[in-house]
């Protein structure tokens, strides 16, 4: 990676902002899952430790532009305080005079908690008088919150316009294992791509191609390469408008597309539905393809057979139906035991190697969906771009 890290700056005795993703998932007041705020420990604990006095930023939801208790960040403060066994003072805003006078205050080994970033309208707009009040409260900016590298936000890209402004030991990482996939990967490299819509993923799927040695495809995807293909996918989710293009992809890439070969169908898109394993090109009226069939697995296992580096995002059924999730969770344990490293794209994918109990068997699974997607689309991000370089 050629940004500057926190290894890379003298913190002793500097008051640091730093950007953490602590968009956690909530429920009548608690934090339900810290994963998160865990990942940000590394960094909080390394900064405090070079003496330096510590202010966390981040969103949390999408509250309506302005001030409400329901997004308030005190419940993640009081689970970081918990995981760091010391206080962590709660701020009342992420900028103003009040701010100010805690930031001012803070001695080394100090934490203060800024409120919600998203409770000012001009976080998502990237205003830079917001950006400019919230670097006054610091002598250095870290960015370690990859989730949302992708957003040109006043705390994410903004901010680092006014401080000098590095990376996070989890920002390095996350960047480390995706840079893997995107520049000189080892071989064979074999990518994985699932989820519901090719139009969403026509750059990561080309951009893909263009470096990977084989390309996996499932999920909803899977059905409109198969339906441009000529076969009658019945019921299942299509998207005709983007026929031509998997057409194109299709002759590109000739047998280094890997498309399902059966199916789990349903008679309808339901938990309880009926269904059957039937070979794609065979899918009865009122049918759909709602998961990859054992066939489908056999040749993923047989493709992923040596592989060296392997990228997964996005799952290869409708892994939230227990009847439909069994794809998805035996291709997360293929790679599991696959010998190969592994990255796994955030959002679903994360959730799918966790629910599948093997998550802690992947190298790296990513903390970002969004961001870790328009990194393998080959964009450059906001927020790393923003960062000094080496």
């Amino acid at each position: 990676m050629n940004k500057k890290t926190v290894k890379d700056i003298n913190l002793h005795g500097k008051r640091v902002l730093m950007r953490v993703d602590f968009n956690v998932p909530m429920d009548g007041g608690k934090v339900t899952d810290d994963k998160r705020i865990k990942a940000s420990l590394p960094t909080i604990q390394y900064v405090l430790e070079q003496g330096a006095s510590l202010i966390l930023m981040s969103h949390l939801g999408r509250p309506k532009g302005g001030p409400d208790p329901e997004f308030s960040l005190k419940a993640a403060a009081e689970v970081l305080a918990g995981h760091l066994n010391k206080p962590v003072q709660m701020a009342p805003d992420c900028v103003g005079p009040q701010v100010e006078k805690l930031a001012q205050a803070l001695e080394p080994g100090d934490v203060l908690m800024l409120e919600n970033t998203r409770f000012h309208a001009g976080e998502e707009k990237n205003d830079l008088e917001l950006a400019k009040q919230m670097a006054a409260l610091a002598d250095v900016y870290v960015n370690d919150a990859f989730g949302s590298a992708h957003r040109a936000h006043a705390s994410t890209e903004g901010v680092a316009r006014f401080l000098p402004a590095v990376s996070g030991f989890l920002m390095e990482q996350e960047l480390e294992y995706l840079g893997r996939a995107t520049s000189n990967p080892e071989r064979p490299y074999i990518a994985i791509l699932g989820g519901a819509k090719i139009s969403d993923k026509i750059l990561v799927v080309e951009n893909l191609l263009a470096r990977c040695d084989r390309l996996i495809v499932g999920g909803g995807m899977a059905n409109t390469f198969l339906a441009a293909r000529g076969l009658d996918m019945q019921d299942s989710l299509v998207e005709a408008a983007s026929f031509d293009v998997a057409r194109k992809i299709m002759e590109k890439s000739g047998d280094r597309l890997v498309l399902p070969v059966d199916a789990v169908i349903a008679d309808k898109f339901d938990a309880e539905a009926n269904s059957q394993v039937m070979d794609v090109d065979k899918i009865p009226p009122g049918w759909r393809m709602l998961d990859v069939g054992p066939k489908t697995l056999e040749l993923y296992k047989r493709t992923l057979q040596g592989a060296k580096l392997v990228v997964w995002n996005g799952p290869v059924g409708v892994f939230e139906m227990p009847k439909f999730a069994e794809g998805t969770f035996a291709l997360a344990k293929l790679l599991a035991e696959s010998g190969a490293t592994t990255v796994i794209g955030g959002g679903d994918s994360a959730s799918a190697v966790k629910k599948a109990g093997v998550a802690k068997q992947m190298t790296h699974v990513s903390t970002g969906g969004g961001a870790s997607l328009e990194f393998l689309e080959g964009r450059e991000l906001p927020g790393v771009a923003a960062l000094m370089d080496k």
